[in-house]
Order: C-alpha cells, then structure tokens, then sequence
C-alpha cells in the first residue's frame, strides 16, 4: 500500500520517494571511484601500460625497425651468460650501497650539529642545500672541469702540494667514487634538512631527562635521538636505494660507463642496448630485471626494518 506525501505542495508517493533515495544511495557509492579514476587512468596509462609492454618485448628479438621477432627466454638467457652485464650489476650494488651509506651517515651528523636554532646554521643549512637545487646537468660539468686529468682544479691542488696528479674520471679503480661523491654532495643538504625537521618534532622533555639522568652525548644520540627519527631514517633509505639503482645522468654526462666498463650501471646499460645498439628486447629484458630488483629490495628492506621503526 503506498503512502502519499505532501511535499511544496505536489503529492508524491512513498514508492518515489524510495525510489529517489535508493539512487541517491547509489551514487553516493560511486562518487569516491568517480574522483579517483583520473588518478587511475593516469596510472594505468603511464605506468602499468609500459610495464605491461616491456615485459612483452623482453620475449622479442627486436630493433624499433623490422618486424618483431619472438625468442621466447633467450634475452633472458643471454643475459646469464654476459660477462658485461654481471659486471654492470656488481657496479650498481656498489654505486647503491656506497651512495646510500655516505648519503645517511654525512647529513645525519651534519644535521646533530646544525640542529641549534642561530643564524650560522642558518646560513649553513642553506648552503648545504644549494647544491640540491641546482640542475644535475650544470654539477656535472663543474665537476668533470674540476676532475679533470690534466687542467682539474682539484689536480692543481694536489699539485701544489706535491702530490701526483689522479685520474678521477679515467682510472677505472677511482672513476666509480668519484660519480659517488658527486652524487652524495649534490643530495647532502636536502637529507640534512629532512634530518633537522625530524630531529625538531623531538618531544623537548626527552633531552631533559636525560639531562637530569648526566646522560653523555654519544648516549642522547643513540638512544632518544636516533629511535625517535627511525621513521625518516627508514623513509629516506628507501628512497636512496630506488635513486641509486636509476642513476643515469651522471653517468651519461661524466664517464658514459667508462673508463673500461667501470662506471656503467643497469640504467645507463639499458639506455645502450635500446638507444645506442637498438637491441630493444634484450634492453627490455634488463629492464625487467632492474624492476625486479628494485621490487625485492624494497619488500625485503619492509620485512627486515618496518617492525622496528618507532612511531611517536
């Protein structure tokens, strides 16, 4: 039995206003899938779509040109067999672990020494982070004239106090350090100013009990300051490590892999096989590795440090 409702005057029946409601219900459901399908879209279209595709083309023989040609595993299988590549990874876990490391450890005791509030951290703060503003491609060539063999700064220096000239960027034991300090001094201030801000959330009364207790600094540090800030801690390592596995333009402006393979890395050899040797499905294929890595690091980095961050 319906039910007649007087509403502005016009009368509406109870199968109506139910029917209303229900659609109200309905859209109200659809509408937070609604705001976020053009953040999906994006997503699907610009990375699971050519994810999907190098996956696809790591299974082809193929060179932008010709038709494709389907291999199967072979691309994979090669890349067990090459001598070239086990080298560019070992360069890769070296460059990461090395950059990682000097990249946390600097900044963090920069930032225990800079924490203070005065105008001279200030200044130095800022001058720690200039770098990190600057365009990489302009860092680059400053530090490739400074490194340079012959008319290097840094070799005048040495120079100047009797020392023997180095090969920063020819000498295959001395070229990968070099793109390393490059790399950590271009990122120190901002790791440094993320360090600060952390270590200011401190809760105040922590330092003075300790005060109180004539706790010692290496104590403070190790045992309020450091788990307090563990979460920026585990955060910036993570994203250190994703960085160092896609380092590409130091490479390429500086040494472009050399001298004698020493300083190539999976994305620069990646960049080789698909742009400079038009091998597309064995470039694929690596890329299919390096993804590969770069998602068991992560899951294992989760698994062995997530439980012992400690959240305030």
């Amino acid at each position: 039995m319906e039910t007649n409702y007087a509403l502005n005057g016009r009368v509406r029946t109870s199968a109506a206003v139910s029917k209303k409601s229900g659609a109200g219900k309905a859209g109200a459901k659809l509408l937070p899938y609604a705001m976020v399908a053009p953040s999906i879209a994006v997503f699907c279209v610009f990375i699971l779509y050519p994810i999907g595709y190098m996956i696809y083309l790591s299974f082809f023989h193929w060179n932008l040109i010709g038709p494709k040609t389907f291999i199967g595993l072979e691309n994979y299988l090669d890349l067990l067999h090459d001598a070239d590549f086990w080298q560019v990874m070992g360069n890769s876990f070296l460059y990461m672990f090395l950059m990682v490391s000097f990249s946390l450890m600097i900044p963090l005791l920069l930032a225990f020494t800079l924490k203070q509030d005065t105008r001279l951290n200030k200044f130095l703060q800022g001058v720690l982070f200039t770098p990190y503003i600057v365009s990489l491609v302009s860092i680059s060539y400053v530090w490739m004239w400074m490194m340079d063999s012959d008319y290097g700064l840094i070799n005048y220096l040495l120079h100047l106090f009797g020392m023997s000239p180095v090969g920063w960027l020819s000498d295959p034991s001395v070229a990968l350090p070099s793109l390393i300090f490059v790399s950590v001094w271009k990122g120190i201030g901002y790791n440094t100013i993320i360090f600060i801000s952390s270590m200011e959330t401190i809760p105040q009364y922590l330092y003075e009990a300790a005060n109180l207790d004539h706790a010692k600094k290496h104590t403070v540090f190790f045992r309020i300051t450091l788990p307090m800030i563990s979460p920026t801690i585990f955060f910036l390592t993570l994203m250190n490590i994703i960085s160092a596995f896609k380092v590409f333009e130091t490479v390429n402006l500086m040494t472009q892999g050399g001298p004698m393979n020493s300083t190539n890395t999976l994305v620069y050899d990646i960049y080789q096989y698909g742009f400079q040797f038009y091998k597309i499905g064995y470039a694929s294929a690596m890329g299919v590795v390096l993804m590969g890595i770069i998602g068991i690091c992560t899951v294992l980095y989760f698994r062995a440090l997530s439980r012992r961050i400690h959240y305030r």
